[in-house]
């Protein structure tokens, strides 16, 4: 069997697992206890280094890369979240929030999935807690650099944009904004959300997981295509819309920004947040404004997604 199709069949495989009904946050979500204050970073003896470093939770070792970015801080803080069977290095060339956040002020943690596995485990599947361990990252990072606990951030491309999503009602509440680059309507809204400002880029050409919902991975064939047709995805509107209701967010307008790219935003929301999703017609399974990446599709250079997700990461209210 080709290696791509071996590839694609384990990435559905990983799809299949995803909760298409997202249940009710658990009683004590991991990140709950790090709202009470971890230990104090701004006095840390030795702080973290920028480059790569070892995290253990629930018995896993895991790699992240860190940039770390000038002045004494505090800092507010990423999570940048690779897609299934990517990598922490290539997340952070593709996207560039490491070295876009730092330059504006953020620690960006660009954490890598257990060895062996392809993805994230979502909250409420089988596999390694990463909801826990993302949450002791946070607190890893808290602990050893002067960081502000009140503003804390995830993005993520495909399947990391669902882990990013998961982790509103997964941390109960710890992040001020969620990016979501090609991957809104993996996961379902989790019901008891927080006031949690979202932004979202997906294009209508995207053939793995397509705007209009329905089987991903539309250009597969055999095994693969048995397996996708497994798997019924929303449309990336009624996602949004989905988690607009949840928010309390009404007030939705709609504005062609260029050629290709066309803005739904929801302008009134309790709590000062604000709800978002660009639409990039004809872009494929991309990250808006990078590089190309030919067999996923087609990628705009009308709009840049990393500085819109740090422009909305300045502007959500502090936790």
């Amino acid at each position: 069997m080709p290696a791509r199709t071996t590839l694609l069949i384990g990435i559905a495989a990983l799809l299949l697992a995803a909760p298409r009904c997202a249940a009710q946050p658990p009683p004590a979500p991991p990140g709950a206890s790090a709202r009470a204050g971890p230990a104090d970073g701004c006095r840390a003896e030795r702080p973290l280094e920028p480059g790569t470093h070892r995290l253990r939770s629930g018995g896993i070792e895991r790699r992240f890369l860190l940039s770390v970015p000038a002045g004494a801080g505090p800092h507010p803080v990423i999570l940048d979240l690779h897609g299934l069977n990517s990598t922490a290095a290539r997340q952070a060339a593709y996207g560039r929030l490491p070295e876009r956040g730092a330059r504006r002020g953020y620690v960006v943690a660009t954490p890598q999935a257990a060895e062996g596995r392809m993805g994230w485990t979502l909250p409420h599947t089988t596999g390694p807690d990463d909801t826990a361990f993302l949450a002791a990252l946070l607190d890893h990072l808290a602990r050893n650099l002067c960081v502000d606990a009140r503003r804390q951030f995830a993005a993520g491309m495909s399947y990391g944009a669902a882990m990013a999503l998961s982790l509103v009602c997964g941390l109960g509440g710890r992040l001020s904004a969620v990016a979501a680059v090609a991957g809104l309507n993996i996961v379902r809204p989790c019901p008891g959300a927080a006031p949690t400002t979202i932004v979202a880029f997906h294009g209508t050409a995207d053939r793995i997981v397509p705007y209009r919902g329905g089987h991903p991975f539309q250009d597969a064939t055999g095994d693969l295509r048995r397996l996708a047709d497994l798997v019924v995805l929303d449309p990336v509107e009624r996602a949004a819309t989905g988690w607009a209701a949840l928010l309390g967010c009404t007030g939705r307008t709609s504005a062609t920004l260029t050629r290709q790219v066309r803005l739904s935003d929801w302008r009134r929301c309790p709590g000062g947040v604000t709800l978002r999703l660009y639409t990039i017609d004809g872009g494929g399974h991309t990250w808006p404004g990078t590089l190309e990446v030919p067999w996923l599709g087609s990628t705009t250079r009308e709009v840049d997604a990393t500085e819109l997700i740090l422009d909305t990461f300045d502007r959500a209210p502090s936790r």
